[in-house]
């Protein structure tokens, strides 16, 4: 009997919607060691991860519940915000 190996598909969850979700349908926000927060269109950046839906409003209620701060486990500037928000909306 033969067996067919199935790849798995990594999942993450994301922080708007609390949903389980394939990690290439999400975006990645990442926090490099020297505390800079950018958002990693590759997914490749180091650092610590979190991700979220591309949609603005999954990011608008991850902002208000403050669970990127509780991921990264670090305050965050709401110019850091605002320019995670223009780079969404691109």
């Amino acid at each position: 009997m033969s067996r067919v190996k199935v790849k798995k598909i990594p999942l993450r969850m994301c922080l708007g919607c609390q949903q389980m979700k394939p990690k290439r349908e999400l975006i990645r926000v990442v926090k490099s060691s020297e505390g800079e927060i950018s958002l990693d269109t590759t997914g490749k950046r180091n650092g610590r991860g979190a991700y979220v839906c591309p949609q603005l409003d999954c990011f608008d209620k991850a902002v208000k519940a403050k669970r990127f701060e509780r991921a990264f486990e670090h305050a965050i500037p709401p110019e850091v915000y605002a320019a995670l928000r223009s780079r969404l909306e691109e």
